[in-house]
């Protein structure tokens, strides 16, 4: 796991190449994930009456999307992969967007939250500052982007046909900031989470 040097673009390519491939075996092998403490982490952060509007960015074949909608929200998925935004829209009824996270073209100032669950660290480190900030530029003032991520010692590179970034715990923070950079004044400005994990 050592290209990071790798093209962005092509990286991503990549990845998505292989969630479309391997979607079906994915739905199967992550369906029973109890994610509920990551859930439950964005709303208690999320300081608006609800419902909320919330993003499910990367949401692949729709688990989290169910969860957060029968919870009463209002949940839009978003993933790259193909397959996996015709298995969510399927599966939970959701408005699902296709985008490449490289190109989001997102609604200002739309989302209460953003749940990004196990997706961000598919961004090469290259990227992932331009990708934050437009998360944030997604999030309504006082909008929370939480982020769960694996674990790492800021390694890059590839895992078989997918693309991994495993920050640690401070280069983390760095990237928060910088996709905080472009933030409001402290009152109304929207906050971006990221809780790190093993």
């Amino acid at each position: 796991m050592s290209k990071p040097e790798t093209d962005p673009h092509a990286a991503t390519s990549t990845t998505l190449a292989y969630y479309d491939h391997a979607a079906e075996a994915f739905r199967v092998g992550t369906q029973d994930h109890d994610v509920s403490q990551n859930i439950a982490a964005l709303l208690r952060h999320i300081h608006v009456t609800p419902p909320f509007t919330l993003l499910d960015l990367g949401c692949g074949p729709g688990r989290d999307l169910k969860a957060l909608t029968a919870l009463g929200h209002r949940a839009i998925g978003l993933d790259g992969s193909a397959a996996f935004v015709a298995m969510a829209k399927a599966d939970t009824g959701c408005e699902v967007w296709q985008q490449n996270f490289l190109a989001l073209d997102l609604p200002s100032a739309y989302f209460d939250g953003v749940f990004a669950n196990a997706s961000l660290f598919h961004v090469p480190s290259l990227a992932l500052p331009q990708v934050l900030q437009q998360l944030h530029a997604t999030l309504k003032p006082g909008g929370v982007l939480f982020s769960s991520n694996p674990r790492g010692d800021n390694q890059e590179g590839w895992q078989g046909d997918r693309y991994g970034v495993y920050h640690d715990l401070d280069a983390w923070r760095r990237n928060k900031e910088v996709g905080n950079t472009k933030s409001p004044p402290q009152s109304n400005r929207s906050r971006i989470s990221l809780l790190h994990t093993t």
